[in-house]
C-alpha cells in the first residue's frame, strides 16, 4: 500500500496519507494547507503474527504482535 508520511509546512502537523497515483492531491488534516513535506519513514512489516521493525529488533520490551504504541 502506498502510505506516505507528511509534515505540514504551515502548522507542523505530521500525518500519514494513502496516496493513489502520482497526481493525487494531499492536504493537511489539521489546517488543510497543501504546503507539505514528504518525510522519510522507517519501514516495518508483519510476518508470522509478530511485529518486526526494519532493523530486525526494536529494542523495546513492550511490543507485542497486536500493538507497538509503547515503543514511541
Amino acid at each position: 500500500m502506498p502510505i506516505f508520511e507528511f509534515r505540514c509546512l504551515e502548522c507542523g502537523e505530521v500525518f500519514e496519507e494513502l496516496v493513489l497515483g502520482s497526481n493525487a492531491e494531499v492536504f493537511c488534516k489539521k489546517c488543510h494547507s497543501c504546503s507539505l513535506e514528504k518525510l522519510i519513514s522507517a519501514v516495518s512489516f508483519k510476518s508470522g503474527g509478530a511485529f518486526t521493525p526494519a532493523s530486525g529488533s526494536s529494542g523495546c520490551t513492550g511490543c507485542s504482535g497486536k500493538t507497538c504504541s509503547t515503543c514511541k
